[in-house]
């Protein structure tokens, strides 16, 4: 397939690489066919429709004016398409008027004229060596422009690779793309997008690795930048959810001190990702990486100095944390939480693929350093109750009144929590199953006020098999299930457990 002509224009757009410019007269329209040195005594043998690179005389002075028109009317006659003076000349008002009527380009360049020539001519033949050599140019700028370190390293790289190249060249989002991609640009080894060009060219095909090489580091460092504050803010998220009443206030000072607003009110979205197929595979760590940096890259819009809204995404295990902390008593604040939330879901689904789903729950908005605690074990129980009972990717909002909300308040309290399942712990080493049958057992008989009958009919037993069970259950727990104190205690704990493991 024959190659469109190369114009003297197209070469002056290479003036940044090639160190060429304009004296005088008109590059519009003008095609280069090939590219030749010739000394400036030598003109008159140039060959037409070339671009004549021209040099004085080693040794020899500067051109004088008059030597100058005599070189142009040479190169007229040989009908060259332009010529380039290698050092740049001034050309008198009789050279312009020359070159002016006779359509002829005059240009200068600083520099070895050999080099220049060679340059050229490879690129106006447009072979392989002048594609690497392109692509080396490219990778020169592009090494420059990260090194200059501006605001925006980004899109100075790109925009310095595309001038370089002559390609434009641009970063798409491709939830394909993997780390290994040699075109992927990428922050860690989390894939954040595609590096593409415009149209297909051997130069950026050869540069196109190194560029987005180039861009992954930099988009690591700008989002060490921007995320490493919230980031370690995270670390201490996760230790106010995990640690005991007691350390509650003075590791609330430290937060604050790192700037979490623990003294606004918060409200918790627990996000559990799992596949469809399997409900015990979780996400890879690269996989929970990139969603991690997506729901950064989601929220970091709404929180800043002035917004209303303050946002800290945090991974714990294999789930993820979104949490938006605002004003107490502010309008909507859940509503604002399940809409990025819904957003993140849809971006997260795009990004893993299908047959992953995420089930999320919400915690009500509470105030405080404890509140965050109670919101977050709210949106934990509703997330797991949901992922227990098979309700994958719905999104379960903890109920304000009653007494689940009862619950989740001893289920936020390691200490409470422990104490009550110490109650049913022997029936733990009858297995999940049938661990699970004599919860449920027990707490229908206790909520009946101990009634054989009434429990029967909400297990739809038998009162016998009832009674059965219920005798078994109290040898294996040691219990007096006749006793007000422990009747309470232990039905509590029963209710606690089915909030905590349903089903």
């Amino acid at each position: 397939m024959a190659q469109e002509p190369v114009t003297l224009e197209v070469v002056l757009g290479r003036a940044e690489r090639y160190g060429i410019r304009m004296l005088t007269g008109e590059p519009a329209g003008v095609v280069v066919e090939g590219v030749e040195m010739r000394a400036v005594d030598d003109l008159a043998t140039a060959t037409r429709g070339h671009l004549v690179v021209t040099y004085p005389s080693a040794g020899g002075p500067p051109l004088r004016a008059y030597q100058v028109d005599i070189a142009l009317r040479r190169c007229i006659a040989a009908e060259v398409a332009g010529v380039v003076f290698v050092p740049p000349v001034a050309p008198a008002e009789t050279a312009r008027t020359l070159a002016g009527r006779a359509g002829l380009p005059v240009l200068g360049a600083d520099g070895p004229a050999s080099e220049l020539a060679v340059l050229v001519d490879r690129f106006v033949r447009r072979g392989a060596a002048e594609a690497l050599s392109r692509a080396e140019h490219a990778i020169e700028r592009v090494r420059a422009a990260a090194e200059a370190g501006p605001p925006d390293v980004r899109t100075a790289v790109l925009g310095a690779a595309s001038s370089a190249l002559g390609v434009r060249l641009e970063v798409l989002d491709d939830p394909a793309v993997r780390w290994t991609d040699t075109d992927a640009v990428c922050i860690g080894e989390v894939p954040v997008g595609r590096l593409v060009a415009a149209h297909g060219d051997p130069a950026a095909d050869v540069a196109l690795p190194v560029v987005a090489a180039v861009l992954s580091r930099a988009s690591a460092r700008e989002s060490q930048d921007r995320f490493g504050p919230v980031r370690s803010r995270a670390d201490l998220v996760i230790e106010l959810l995990v640690a005991e009443s007691s350390r509650i206030d003075a590791l609330g000072v430290d937060a604050a001190r790192a700037g979490l607003p623990v003294g606004l009110s918060h409200s918790v979205a627990w996000v559990s990702p799992r596949h469809r197929d399997d409900g015990g595979r979780s996400p890879s760590a690269a996989q929970l990486a990139a969603l991690e940096l997506r729901a950064l890259q989601l929220v970091d819009d709404r929180s800043g100095p002035h917004a209303a809204e303050s946002w800290h995404v945090v991974g714990f295990h294999d789930d993820l944390l979104m949490i938006v902390s605002e004003e107490p008593g502010a309008p909507d604040h859940q509503r604002r939480l399940r809409e990025v939330v819904d957003g993140f879901v849809a971006l997260a689904s795009a990004a893993t693929g299908p047959g992953w789903t995420f089930t999320v729950g919400l915690g009500t908005p509470q105030t405080g350093a404890p509140g965050l605690r109670q919101s977050a074990a709210e949106a934990r129980i509703a997330a797991e109750s949901a992922v227990a009972a098979g309700r994958l990717g719905t999104v379960v909002v903890t109920d304000v009144t009653g007494l689940r909300r009862v619950l989740l308040d001893f289920s936020a309290s390691p200490l409470s929590r422990s104490l009550l399942d110490d109650l049913l712990a022997p029936l733990d080493g009858l297995g999940a199953e049938r661990s699970g049958v004599a919860v449920r057992t027990l707490l229908a008989y206790l909520s009946t006020r101990n009634s054989l009958a009434r429990a029967a009919a909400v297990l739809t037993l038998h009162p016998n098999a009832v009674n059965y069970r219920i005798r078994r259950i109290e040898q294996t727990l040691n219990l007096d299930l006749d006793d007000p104190d422990t009747r309470f205690a232990v039905e509590l704990a029963c209710r606690l457990r089915l909030v905590v493991r349903p089903g």
